[in-house]
Formats: structure tokens, C-alpha cells, sequence
């Protein structure tokens, strides 16, 4: 309703309607009447007209008062402030608002080859290309120019980079332990189809998710042999035989014989460039230009990772894998952990959408590929089938679907989850498996901007808010925090 109407109702409900008196013409005037009927019936429409003056003015007070009180009895509720603006900014936001003030946009891919045009940069088009429909994935030539390549890989060098993955992962044990799981409860984890046993793909994707360690079929059965392991060497293993095997059997064995890099998950180096108020101007124009290319809110991408710049020396390698996980009731995210006080064991990054920059063009290899992008379905046990690995990115690259060759300047970007349908996340996209190639010549750089939302739609409004507020008050004491700290401890390689 408008101010207008308002006002018109208001001045509707104040003023009490007047009697109004059609003037008579003169051959219709009544009969004339004695003096004492005059002044009796005007005594009586008077008395008449000030009772309903007093009903009126009482219904507005009886109005008035019941508000100021439920207007009190929710000030007694809240914290007391002496500015009732401050103390409505500082009020956590509900979901209803939140979903309110808040909608995802998401891109149209159209169909596989379509060409589209997008404005990123005042007085310039770049032409945004379809490379799939599953997962929704884009090509963009020229994101970058050449000098802006140039400083990142700079600025990445400067800041000195570390191996992308040191070697196994710690805390597996402890992790067992705290959920107290029966090897009963862990094979049945395991089995992925149900069948009463544990295939040679279940046994190798375990590992590597648990161990850091790429395992192949010929690796596999080293270990069975070393470990005595399927004794009716069937290549399978039951639960009996599972049983037998220690939580760390297949690493203290591995440790043993010895793990090269080349069978690390991950083969690589990188560090993480902060992008937000002071960082270098390229840093931040990338971060603005990501920004309009989503077209997603500026809040959600302030607070989204740093950019990571990864380099891969020859033989360097990023076998398939999914930026995000599925994340289930019992699973947090990790960028709202802290703010949801979430006290389950598993996490994961909550990773809507990835950005990735070619830095520069390879002279051989690293291209990136994405096994499975617009099968007609997804199967995780036709993965590995006939001891052929799609998801080995150093054999068996060439059988991908989809590979996209690393051209400077060049950027890509895909969902790694579906929409929900009312405009925010959905379910994991599975079609967003993807790793990096074996480079076979020369280095590769690369840069990722991955742009994080939580799925639940409270917790990442909890999250916005309790991280401005806590922007507002260092501003207010007239302190800078750069907001990529928040994430600087935080940070999962998948």
C-alpha cells in the first residue's frame, strides 16, 4: 500500500462522516413545526453524533495502546540499544530474509557449441563459449591479457609456492576411532553395489580419497600378494578377508616399497594471492571480473577463497576429481563451519562454482579433462572398468569426453552443483569429475577462483553477517581485516 493511500485512510478512519442536508427547493419544504419539536430533535441528533465521536476516539486509543505494548514486549526481548537503526543491522538475519534478498543467478548454456556475449570489461565483448551441458561449462578467450598472466605468475612467485600435496593425509585413525566404526559398518561403507564384496574399483577409491595415494590395478594386486590378502585370489575381497586387514594395512605397506610423487593424487605446487582491499590492482580487477561474469552478489565472492595459482613441472598431473563435495545433513561446509558451530566430523569445500585461468600455454600436455562431461548417465563403478582408469589423467587422458587445451589467457568456468530449483544450490553436479593432464613437456600454470556458498541457505546467511559485523567493528576502531583470512586455515586441495 503507498504512502497515499495510507495518508487517505488515516484521514478516512479520524474523521467521523458528517449528516449531510440536500437543500430542498422550495415547493418540496416540509410542513413548518412547532420550536420545541425544532430543538428536541437537534438535542437528540447531537447527543447521537458525540457518542460516535467517543467511540471513535476510543477505538484509536484502544489501537494505539495495544501496539506500543506489543511494541514493548518485543523491545524486552532484545538486546538494548540506544540507536534502534544500529540495533536492526545488527539483528542475524532470518532465512525467510535472507532467501528474500538473496537469488543465485544462473547461466544459460543454451546447447554444446553456442556463442555468447558478455560484457566484463568497459569497451571491450569477450564471447563466452558452451563446451558442455553436463557439467554447465564455459570457455572465455582472452579473460586475461598477457600482461595481467604475467604478474599473477609473478606475484605467485613472490609470495613462494608449496607442494599441493605433501604426502599422506594424517588423522585417519583418529577419525575412526571417534566415530567408532565396526569393520562391519566400514565394508559396508566400502561397498558401493551392495553385493556382499569388495571390487578392485571400491578397494582403489577408498584409498585414494583416504591416503592421498593413486593406486592402479597392478598396484592393487601387489598389495593383495604382499598382504596375503584375497586368499582365494578372485581379485575380490569378502568380509572375512577384510577383517583380517589392519585400518593402515595398505599404507604401511606402501611406506614400505616407497611413494614416488608420480603416485601422489596430486603432483604440483601452489600458493593463494589475497584479492580484497590493498591487494595488487590486477588481483582485484580479476576478482571484479569474475563478479560480473556469475553475476552473483559482490558479498558471496568477497568471502569466497583467494585465488590459487598452481604450477606443474614436467610429469605433474591432477588426476579427476570433484572440487565440492555432496554435502549431507551430517556434513559441514567448511567456509561456515566456524560461523554454524557445526560439531560433526566431516567437511567438505562447498564449492558452487569454479573459475580456471591458463596462465600460459603449454607446450605439451596439461590440458584439462573432464571424463564423463555430457554422458547420458552417470556411473561411479563403470569408472574403472577392464583395468582402464578414466580417472587416471596420466594414462588414460585421451579416453576423456571433453578436454580443453591450456591457451593463455584463456578462461574456464563450470557449476559444480545443480540449482535447487528456487534460485540457490542444489545437488552435486557428478558430471563436474575433471584433473589435470599429465604435462608432457615444458610447465603449466594455472589459477583458481572458486566462489563458495553453503547449501543451507541459514548457515551461509549467518555466516555474511556475522563477518561483516565483525568488519564493521574493526572499522570502527579504525583497523583493516582483510576477509580472505577467514579462509587462510580453512582451505581443502580435493
Amino acid at each position: 500500500m503507498t504512502e497515499k493511500q495510507n495518508s487517505v485512510d488515516a484521514e478516512e478512519t479520524a474523521a467521523p462522516a458528517r449528516p449531510t442536508l440536500r437543500l430542498r427547493q422550495p415547493s418540496e419544504r416540509a410542513p413548518t413545526k412547532s420550536s420545541v419539536c425544532s430543538r428536541s430533535y437537534f438535542v437528540v441528533v447531537m447527543v447521537f453524533f458525540h457518542i460516535y465521536i467517543i467511540n471513535v476516539i476510543a477505538l484509536l486509543l484502544y489501537v494505539h495502546y495495544n501496539n506500543g505494548e506489543a511494541g514493548d514486549s518485543g523491545r524486552d526481548h532484545e538486546a538494548p540499544s540506544s540507536n534502534p537503526r544500529l540495533a536492526e543491522s545488527h539483528r542475524p538475519p532470518s532465512k525467510s530474509e535472507f532467501l528474500r534478498d538473496v537469488s543465485l543467478t544462473r547461466l544459460e548454456g543454451i546447447r554444446v557449441g553456442h556463442v555468447q556475449k558478455v560484457s566484463l570489461v568497459p569497451d571491450k565483448v569477450h564471447k563466452m563459449r558452451t563446451l558442455s551441458m553436463k557439467p554447465l561449462l564455459f570457455e572465455i578467450p582472452n579473460f586475461l591479457s598477457e600482461d595481467e598472466c604475467r604478474v599473477v605468475m609473478q606475484l605467485a612467485q613472490l609470495k613462494g609456492l608449496m607442494e599441493s600435496q605433501l604426502m599422506v593425509q594424517d588423522g585417519q585413525e583418529e577419525l575412526a576411532k571417534e566415530l567408532n566404526l565396526s569393520p562391519e559398518e566400514i565394508f559396508n561403507l566400502l561397498d558401493i553395489n551392495k553385493d556382499g564384496q569388495l571390487q578392485m574399483h571400491e578397494i582403489l577409491t577408498h584409498s585414494r580419497v583416504r591416503d592421498g595415494i593413486w593406486l592402479t590395478p597392478e598396484n592393487l594386486r601387489e598389495i593383495y600378494a604382499g598382504l596375503q590378502a584375497d586368499k582365494d585370489a578372485n581379485g575380490l575381497l569378502s568380509l572375512e578377508e577384510f577383517k583380517l586387514l589392519s585400518n593402515d594395512a595398505f599404507q604401511r605397506f606402501l611406506f614400505q616399497r616407497g611413494v614416488k610423487s608420480s603416485q601422489l593424487v596430486r603432483n604440483s605446487r601452489h600458493t593463494w594471492l589475497y584479492q580484497g582491499r590493498g591487494a595488487h590492482q590486477v588481483l582485484q580487477d580479476i576478482k571484479t571480473r569474475v563478479t560480473r561474469l556469475t553475476r552473483l552478489p559482490s558479498s558471496i565472492v568477497d568471502l569466497s577463497e583467494p585465488l590459487q595459482v598452481v604450477r606443474y613441472e614436467e610429469g605433474g598431473h591432477y588426476h579427476a576429481h570433484h572440487d565440492s563435495g555432496p554435502v549431507y545433513p551430517e556434513t559441514a561446509c567448511t567456509h561456515t563451519r566456524l560461523a554454524a558451530n557445526a560439531s560433526t566430523p566431516f567437511e567438505t569445500s562447498c564449492r558452487y562454482i569454479t573459475v580456471l585461468f591458463y596462465l600460459n600455454s603449454v607446450e605439451g600436455g596439461g590440458e584439462t579433462a573432464f571424463p564423463v562431461a555430457d554422458n547420458r548417465t552417470y556411473d561411479e563403478v563403470s569408472l574403472i572398468q577392464n583395468d582402464v582408469d578414466l580417472m587416471d589423467t596420466r594414462r588414460n587422458c585421451d579416453k576423456s569426453n571433453l578436454r580443453v587445451k591450456p591457451t593463455k589467457g584463456t578462461a574456464v568456468f563450470w557449476y559444480n552443483y545443480l540449482s535447487d530449483g528456487r534460485g540457490w544450490v542444489g545437488e552435486q553436479d557428478e558430471y563436474a569429475l575433471h584433473g589435470g593432464c599429465m604435462v608432457t613437456r615444458g610447465t603449466k600454470w594455472v589459477a583458481n577462483k572458486w566462489i563458495n556458498i553453503d547449501p543451507d541457505y541459514q548457515r551461509q546467511a549467518q555466516y555474511q553477517h556475522l563477518v561483516s559485523q565483525q568488519l564493521d567493528d574493526e572499522d570502527d576502531e579504525g583497523l583493516t581485516l582483510n576477509p580472505d583470512l577467514h579462509h587462510s586455515d580453512i582451505h581443502q586441495d580435493l
